[in-house]
């Protein structure tokens, strides 16, 4: 069966790695302007997203991960660094302190979550002294279907800039998982199994089972076995699947 999500992007930035810093929203210190500044930056991500797939084509823009879930829960996630996951995983309703959000544009609706060590004390215990733990918070949320992960690092800013960049880069890197993983279906059509975990596997970030994969799928490509990084290794599998060029 196909897996209908495609991928998941995981962005990871950094303050040094922006020189917009001076754009950030002005961002209080209250819980309630905390909470407003992460809703107008998960809007202006969304709003991105969709401004960059109005210029793919109808079909390619209704494979777009988020517009196929229509709709989902966003969780902001609050350790060392930001985590902004969006999920179509079922959650409970909100209990004691938990405050949800919710926002709609165009075809997509969302509820905005928050979570930190005092709503889940499974988060306190993660170490990110030496970068974000996106697979470790997954698993303190108890999530694995998951659409994107956006990471910050301590320092960045919630601005507009910010949101737009990540929103683009988000919907750039659905559209080609989503034509890559279509061009193996293509060409590999007695495989199509084993695409599908595959694909799975990426997008959960599933490191190991990714690699075991795309050797069953591709078991004698050097490219395949030298890959270093997920978007690389996806690209290594779908040029070995190419067939060869007419004489």
């Amino acid at each position: 069966m196909r897996d209908s999500n495609a991928n998941v992007a995981s962005v990871a930035t950094s303050a040094a790695s922006h020189s917009h810093e001076s754009e950030a929203s002005s961002v209080g210190s209250s819980p309630e302007q905390m909470r407003a500044a992460m809703a107008d930056y998960v809007a202006a991500l969304h709003r991105a997203y969709l401004d960059q797939g109005a210029h793919l084509t109808p079909g390619e823009r209704a494979e777009l991960p988020l517009v196929l879930a229509g709709e989902f829960s966003v969780l902001a996630v609050g350790t060392r660094h930001l985590h902004i996951v969006a999920t179509t995983a079922p959650l409970p309703r909100p209990a004691g302190s938990e405050i949800e959000i919710s926002a709609q544009d165009r075809d997509l609706t969302w509820t905005l979550r928050f979570f930190d060590a005092t709503v889940l004390p499974e988060l306190g215990i993660l170490d990110e002294t030496n970068g974000a733990d996106a697979l470790g918070v997954r698993r303190a949320l108890g999530i694995t279907d998951v659409v994107y992960h956006v990471s910050l690092a301590p320092g960045s800013g919630l601005s507009a800039h910010h949101a737009q960049h990540a929103g683009t880069g988000l919907a750039n890197g659905h559209a080609s998982s989503v034509r890559d993983y279509d061009g193996m279906r293509a060409w590999a059509p007695t495989r199509i199994e084993l695409i599908d975990e595959f694909a799975a596997a990426q997008r959960l970030g599933l490191t190991t089972a990714a690699r075991l994969l795309a050797h069953e799928i591709s078991p004698h490509d050097g490219d395949v076995a030298a890959a270093t990084d997920a978007v690389t290794l996806r690209r290594a599998v779908l040029a070995s699947l190419k067939p060869p060029a007419s004489p």
